[in-house]
């Protein structure tokens, strides 16, 4: 595959080992994006998975790190593995032999990985998303780049079309998500509820870490919500020009609506739980799969 040598203090993980570990770590932590992959060639399955493994390694740094700057190191590392550093390291870890493989079999641009990796430095930190632009550059960065990474590897080179929707498809699917982590996020002294969406509503941070259930926080979480259906209104229109082939990289979107009309159900309770049993997110990508492209 091109790589080079390894340091003999290292055990370099088979690639067929490498891709098995993707795909159960997928299969286990986003189901959602396990069943999409499924309607992706054999050939390109594992590629995804392998690239779905790496976002699901840097996202739960925050969680698994005590500290902010264990999870800069964590992070620095996987920049360094895109770089092309700790060489023997990065073969010895199975999601990272198998990203690296992948960017190389799929001709993978890494600048949008080190982004990924960039704007998941946030979430270390307790600090408040300061506004809703800030909210979207996060959410393009992050599930935005997974979208358009995914219709690369499913052999996409319609770069303006990609261009197109993969801006508002990550903006829908990432701020639905973090409407629906909101109980989790707050417990977690995280706020990504930007505070311009709350300060006209008269809503701190104090009171909402005090599980403060006013009506200017409901108002607040409520307007996030309308701009995930606009995002979403916005992708159902550039999504008809994107191929059929790249159909499974962005089938998780089929799930949006139905989180953001269950968070609109929950909206009295903004820090009681709220989700979609998995039956119900497998049929509605079912269902997209054989409607592609409507949503």
């Amino acid at each position: 595959m091109g790589f080079a040598a390894l340091n003999p203090s290292y055990t370099r993980v088979s690639m067929q080992d490498a891709y098995a570990h993707c795909e159960a770590l997928v299969r286990g932590a986003d189901k959602d994006r396990f069943l999409a992959g499924l309607y992706a060639p054999a050939t390109k399955r594992q590629h995804l998975y392998a690239l779905y493994a790496f976002a699901h390694e840097i996202a739960r740094v925050a969680d698994m790190a005590r500290q902010p700057m264990a999870g800069e190191i964590r992070l620095q590392w996987w920049r360094d593995a895109l770089l092309g550093q700790r060489r023997g390291e990065v073969l010895a870890n199975p999601v990272a032999a198998a990203l690296l493989d992948t960017i190389h079999d799929c001709a993978l641009p890494t600048e949008p990985l080190i982004e990924l990796i960039d704007a998941h430095a946030f979430d270390l930190y307790d600090e408040a998303m300061p506004g809703l632009a800030e909210l979207d550059s996060h959410a393009r960065r992050t599930a935005g780049a997974l979208f358009a990474l995914g219709t690369k590897i499913l052999g996409s080179r319609d770069e303006p079309t990609i261009a197109a929707a993969a801006p508002p498809a990550g903006i829908a699917y990432a701020v639905a998500q973090r409407l629906r982590t909101f109980p989790h996020d707050v417990a977690r002294r995280q706020l990504f509820v930007p505070l311009d969406l709350l300060a006209p509503h008269g809503v701190t941070r104090e009171e909402i870490e005090a599980r403060h259930n006013s009506a200017g926080l409901r108002a607040a979480l409520a307007a996030l919500r309308q701009h995930a259906f606009a995002a979403f209104d916005q992708l159902r229109s550039a999504v008809r020009a994107v191929p059929d082939d790249c159909a499974p990289a962005l089938l998780p979107l089929a799930t949006v609506s139905l989180f953001l009309a269950r968070l609109e159900a929950a909206a009295t309770d903004p820090f009681a739980a709220v989700e979609v049993p998995q039956w119900r997110r497998q049929w509605a990508i079912w269902r997209a799969a054989r409607r592609w492209p409507a949503l």
